[in-house]
């Protein structure tokens, strides 16, 4: 088994400076827990920044302080002061956090911070480049390292990547705000596998991939330069058993007992936070606020227990967020609180996990709102620590952890009305109601921890090269392209079926008025005045356009995708009679799309109508695309017709027409010892399904293909071609 290189921005463990020596303690995060399991099963290295600043240590005890780390699978990489200033309290907090947690209003951009983020993303390159191996399986974690995976990829092209992101991913709308938008999506297009909470944020992530780069997704699958890339969702879950036993422990026992007997007769709804203004503590204060108001009947019955872990106390955005939690708390229990009752108890701390998991077991209710998070795992460890099953959980909507936890009572964290009705029923929900909801909350929970959640990102990782290596299998080969012109040499009657657009010109002008290069040109022309060849060229364009183009060479053309054919030196025919009149018909159809879709046009053809919207906003055009089919759907069927869609084209034509059953004429026209196909889209894919088994067939570009090869680009093809020209 390949070692696992976990990369994160922090360690799991931290390094301090001690009066005489350097000192260790584990780090706060959850991710620790969540590679527990992988680093208890397999070999792995977690790669990240120790804590402390490169300009505190000199260089014995960077030495010793690498030495040790290593004793317990760690390696560090060093970070000045200024970067991290820059890159972690600067363009990670201040601008994607904010920005990924659509609270726009915090997000600053600026240039220095930016080229920071670049920096550290380069020298987390650099670092894992001294210690990689060719078989090692690199998973990077989170939004501080976005630039690592293409970082990596250009160095070790080869390497397995997996990527995955534990913030939410925004709506393209707000992700589009950012300047550097574009850089962050090619970093993470480095990566093989692309990991989220959610399919929310899985579908945010291709609708920005779209609309900034142009790149489209097949079933979350993109064609990146060559390679496949897949997108999926991946549920962060926790160590299920750690929580849901903790009650035993003897530690947690005596915690629930300290609680229970403080609180005494009272009701209790538990609220445990980071202190961060996207988990929306402002906003449940004022629904608690609103509950004691509008329910005189709960005072002196109910209180809440408000845990507030401290965070990034430096920033200016949340020291006025704790004097602003600070004064809300003091205003609800100044009015409501009675002698011997206060509403609210509130800590300003952190807590160890037998205080902690002892206040979700001693809680009844545990009320998590936050405006944006990308799963939340708080209102999962609360349920796991339910062991007889008694409370209720009040969860926002916006919480990437509600797509698993439909049994909790869903709210919108804004709406205080929805929240203080929500408390009220989570107060007087029947016990037996309260078993059921979490009785399928835990089985769920249970099923997929956090060991499942590892094994599963991992496994798709693996998965995802293996298919990669299957597709570049296909590619063409030196010892296949060989092999081609070897039996090439030998043969005397040829056959060359040659797509055009995005074949023997580059993808990019495939849509415009572009005519063969000089170098296109002069290959065909050596190839069809060898009287061994027979050169057919395809293509969707229109015939009028073809003649100009290639009147002058000794070639036989397709055109309008085989509606069209002409065999030199013959006039154009049509493989069989076809009519245009059921154009008036469709056409008023296409127009309508074409108003209200910006960016679109129609191509009138002889016997076809063609609906580009290659011009048109990337999402906007695909679903009227996806209209327009389903409008003409009933229409075409009677009519005869059929309708394909292509790249941002779709093209309605007479049924049973296509390049494969034109070329076809010239595939049984002889006994040819040697054919070969070569294409770019779908339509070549019917060219491919009339070769006989000996033929060479070759598909430009990645993907799923009838063709036996692959090849990267219309570079590589007419390189081939020239090749074989030559050996006539």
């Amino acid at each position: 088994m390949p070692r696992i290189i976990i990369i994160s921005n922090r360690l799991p463990v931290t390094a301090e400076k001690g009066k005489s020596k350097l000192i260790y303690h584990p780090s706060v995060g959850g991710l620790a827990t969540g590679m527990s399991p992988l680093q208890k099963e397999y070999e792995c290295l977690w790669v990240g920044w120790p804590g402390i600043a490169r300009e505190q240590l000199n260089a014995k005890e960077k030495e010793s302080l690498v030495k040790e780390l290593k004793k317990t699978g760690n390696y560090p990489v060093f970070l000045s002061q200024a970067h991290i200033e820059g890159y972690y309290n600067g363009f990670c907090n201040k601008t994607i956090w904010s920005l990924f947690h659509c609270f726009t209003q915090f997000s600053v951009y600026e240039n220095q911070l930016w080229e920071t983020y670049q920096q550290v993303n380069q020298i987390f390159c650099q670092t894992i480049l001294d210690i990689i191996k060719s078989d090692d399986i690199v998973w990077v974690h989170d939004y501080h390292l976005m630039l690592l995976p293409h970082l990596l990829r250009k160095r070790v092209p080869d390497l397995t990547i997996g990527f995955f992101l534990h913030i939410p991913f925004p709506p393209s709308e707000i992700f589009r705000l950012l300047p550097w938008r574009r850089e962050l999506l090619e970093g993470l297009l480095g990566a093989d596998l692309i990991g989220f909470h959610t399919y929310d944020y899985v579908q945010n992530f291709l609708d920005s991939l779209l609309r900034v780069c142009g790149y489209e997704n097949s079933l979350n699958f993109i064609n990146y330069q060559n390679r496949i890339v897949k997108v999926d969702s991946f549920p962060l879950g926790i160590d299920f058993d750690r929580f849901n036993n903790s009650s035993e422990l003897a530690e947690t026992k005596q915690e629930i007992k300290k609680i229970k007997e403080k609180v005494g007769k009272y009701k209790t709804i538990v609220s445990v936070d980071r202190l961060d203004y996207s988990k929306g503590i402002l906003e449940r204060l004022r629904a608690y606020y609103a509950f004691l108001e509008d329910n005189p009947e709960y005072w002196e019955k109910v209180i809440m227990i408000l845990l507030a872990v401290p965070s990034r106390t430096g920033v200016p955005q949340y020291q006025q967020l704790k004097q602003q939690i600070d004064g809300l708390v003091g205003s609800i229990n100044g009015k409501f609180g009675k002698i011997g009752w206060s509403p609210i108890w509130y800590l300003y701390r952190s807590m160890s996990f037998p205080e902690l998991t002892a206040l979700y077991y001693a809680s009844d209710i545990a009320l998590v709102t936050p405006l944006k998070d990308g799963m939340n795992l708080i209102a999962k460890e609360y349920i796991a620590t339910k062991k007889d099953n008694l409370g209720v959980l009040i969860l926002s909507e916006m919480a990437g952890a509600a797509n698993e936890m439909s049994e909790a009572l869903l709210v919108n964290p804004n709406n205080r009305t929805q929240i203080s009705w929500a408390i009220k029923y989570a107060l007087n929900m029947p016990e037996e109601e309260q078993q059921k909801r979490i009785f399928y909350l835990q089985k769920r929970l249970k099923h997929y921890d956090v060991k499942k959640w590892a094994d599963d990102f991992k496994e798709h990782m693996i998965k995802i090269k293996n298919e990669q290596q299957s597709l570049a299998e296909k590619y063409l080969s030196p010892k296949n392209r060989l092999k081609i012109i070897k039996d090439y040499q030998k043969s005397n009657q040829r056959l060359f079926l040659i797509n055009y657009d995005g074949t023997l010109i580059p993808y990019h002008l495939k849509f415009k008025e572009s005519g063969p290069s000089q170098k296109v040109f002069s290959i065909i022309k050596s190839l069809s005045q060898d009287v061994k060849n027979s050169v057919i060229i395809l293509s969707g364009r229109e015939k009028e356009i073809l003649d100009r183009w290639f009147s002058n060479l000794q070639v036989d053309l397709i055109a309008e995708h085989g509606a069209w054919l002409k065999k030199n030196p013959n006039n154009w025919k049509t493989i069989k009679p076809l009519a245009g009149d059921w154009k008036d018909e469709i056409k008023p159809i296409l127009e309508l799309h074409t108003n209200r879709t910006p960016g679109s046009f129609i191509q009138e053809k002889e016997f076809s109508l063609v609906w580009y919207y290659i011009n048109a906003e990337p999402s906007f055009g695909r679903t009227r695309a996806m209209e327009l089919m389903n409008s003409i759907a009933h229409l075409i069927s009677n009519l005869g017709l059929e309708a394909i869609h292509g790249d941002k084209v779709i093209e309605i034509k007479s049924a049973g027409i296509n390049k494969g059953i034109t070329a076809y004429q010239w595939v049984t026209e002889k006994k040819w010892d040697f054919i070969m196909a070569i294409g770019d889209d779908w339509s070549d894919e019917y060219t491919f399904s009339y070769l006989p088994t000996s033929a060479y067939s070759i598909k430009v570009g990645p993907g799923i293909s009838k063709a036996k090869y692959n090849t990267r680009s219309s570079i590589e093809v007419l390189a081939l071609l020239k090749e074989l020209a030559k050996n006539s």
